[in-house]
């Protein structure tokens, strides 16, 4: 096995590791980098003829669905304004092979991008605690309602920023040569922020934590009593912190459950919430209108206030808050399809690990596999509020773990261990 070792710093690692704090101050600045890093290594790749970084299915699936939602944007009611999220968004995928390309070729890239990780949380823990005891954070951003966002500021998505990529950064720590008090600190890191996304008040972005986390202890290895201590203590100082505060119990638990009718209340039982039930709704009525192509990328913010298509006291919103529900609005049963696809091959590859497990042969994904693929099945889980699936922030998020699977699976240069 060979080892990551520090060699001179390239720039274009510094570059593609800034992403992780560049997520923290907004989406110009990741989009920027993964825009000019694709168009770089389309260049590089058609003058090298390195082919095969694109000759596998995941990639040849995904540009499929990129040309099927071009051909939705085409045919929508307005096409320039649908094609702002379709045209380009190929840069996605070429991204997530440029990954792979800099784990083969970039050998301290593992390295630089674990440590971006590590100081990005331990700064957002560091401020998130600071903003939630004093009501403000250290540059002085306040807390918007009860809900902590750190340097997020209005941008509520500190949870969802810290849920998404806890399972790439426990990846990087399994793979990394590790001494006795790296051990003990990110297992205290671990803990705080489980805890840290919990205050955030961020529904969706605990449950996708609890989700990865049960997801990666069921199948992993190594490390596995590790993270299960360390959650068992989040979950423990959560109980604690929710008897002592009304305002997240009711928020994280009381308000969801009144929702969906598992407490009896005077409201009629919803989906998710009274707001997302009415947005996911509404898209369906849109999907039964156009069921093959849908209306086209982005274009639920337009049709959403036609009578036709309105349900419930709360239509509209730039996108209906769930993956599947908006690629069957926008892009019909096929583009619709190709997300389902997606997470078939995350439930089979869960089955072929489980299977392995039980029958005691050798395990179909190594605990590194298992991590990043716990990454992608946040993005493809069905059954939870999301953001908009072409938003370019949320894009970047679940292009990371994929660039670093595709890597794990396809590539020949299998020999990745970061030491320092």
């Amino acid at each position: 096995m060979n080892y990551l070792k520090y060699s001179n710093t390239s720039v274009i690692n510094l570059l593609i590791s800034s992403i992780i704090p560049f997520l923290i101050w907004g989406p110009f600045f990741p989009d920027l980098i993964v825009s000019i890093s694709a168009l770089c290594f389309l260049y590089y790749v058609f003058k090298n003829k390195k082919f095969f970084y694109f000759n596998n299915k995941p990639f040849i699936i995904f540009f499929l669905f990129c040309i099927i939602s071009i051909v939705c944007s085409l045919l929508s009611d307005d096409i320039f304004f649908s094609f702002k999220s379709s045209i380009f968004y190929f840069r996605i995928g070429v991204f997530g092979c440029f990954i792979w390309y800099l784990i083969d070729k970039e050998k301290n890239f593992l390295t630089i991008l674990y440590f971006s990780l590590v100081i990005c949380f331990s700064a957002l823990v560091i401020d998130g605690y600071y903003q939630y005891f004093n009501g403000e954070n250290i540059i002085g951003l306040k807390v918007p309602g009860i809900r902590i966002s750190s340097f997020f500021g209005d941008e509520l998505i500190m949870g969802s920023y810290l849920s998404r990529l806890f399972p790439l950064l426990f990846a990087l720590f399994l793979i990394k040569e590790k001494k006795r008090f790296e051990i003990y600190f990110i297992g205290l890191l671990f803990i705080l922020v489980d805890i840290l996304i919990y205050i955030s008040g961020e529904r969706t972005a605990f449950f996708f934590l609890n989700l990865s986390t049960v997801f990666i202890i069921i199948l992993i290895k190594d490390y596995q009593k590790f993270r299960l201590v360390t959650f068992i203590i989040a979950i423990i100082c959560i109980t604690i912190l929710s008897l002592n505060s009304s305002k997240l119990t009711n928020r994280m638990f009381l308000k969801p459950a009144k929702d969906m009718g598992f407490i009896k209340s005077s409201k009629e039982s919803t989906i998710f919430t009274v707001i997302h039930d009415s947005h996911i709704r509404t898209a369906y009525s849109m999907f039964k209108d156009k069921p093959i192509l849908g209306h086209g990328p982005r274009m639920f913010r337009i049709k959403c206030s036609e009578p036709k298509y309105s349900i419930g006291k709360f239509p509209c919103s730039t996108h209906p808050h769930n993956f599947y529900v908006q690629l069957l609005a926008e892009t019909g049963i096929i583009g619709f399809s190709f997300l389902v696809g997606g997470l078939c091959y995350v439930l089979f590859a869960t089955f072929k690990q489980i299977k392995s497990i039980v029958l005691k042969k050798d395990r179909y994904l190594t605990d590194y596999q298992v991590c990043l693929l716990a990454g992608i099945l946040i993005s493809v889980w069905p059954l939870s509020p999301n953001g908009n699936f072409f938003n370019n922030w949320l894009a970047i998020m679940y292009s990371l773990p994929v660039g670093f699977y595709l890597h794990s699976v396809y590539s020949k240069i299998f020999s990745y261990r970061i030491a320092v």
